[in-house]
């Protein structure tokens, strides 16, 4: 079964930054792409970011652009998420997903099968 693991989430004042990361066990990341995501208390999951599974595509949501950076290292079997400019609507847990490799990776949370269990990013000062 395909684990996938958050880590990295924490309290952060705004304007700061954070490091995700999401580790794979039991499989190799090498062939997915890997998608982030958000759910903020009363509202839907939302696609944050995706990478294919070279990492020639990557993809990011518009609230996030110039401000998020999706990086993988298959070596580590790890993707990460760097997270700058934290603004308090950024909070949120995050959530990472694997689905099988895509030319263009894409956002939609349906076409992904297998998630993590989330990491909390709490913005506040």
């Amino acid at each position: 079964q395909l684990q996938l693991v958050e880590s990295g989430g924490g309290l952060v004042q705004p304007g700061g930054s954070l490091r995700l990361s999401c580790t794979a066990s039991g499989f190799t990341l090498d062939y997915y792409t890997i998608g982030w995501f958000r759910q903020a208390p009363g509202k839907e999951r939302e696609g944050v970011s995706c990478i294919n599974s070279s990492g020639g595509s990557t993809n990011y949501a518009d609230s996030v652009k110039g401000r998020f950076t999706i990086s993988r290292d298959n070596a580590k079997n790890t993707v990460y998420l760097q997270v700058n400019s934290l603004k308090p609507e950024d909070t949120a847990v995050y959530y990472c997903a694997a689905t099988w490799e895509q030319a263009m990776c894409t956002m939609a949370a349906t076409d992904f099968g297998s998630w993590g269990q989330g990491t909390q990013v709490t913005v506040s000062s």
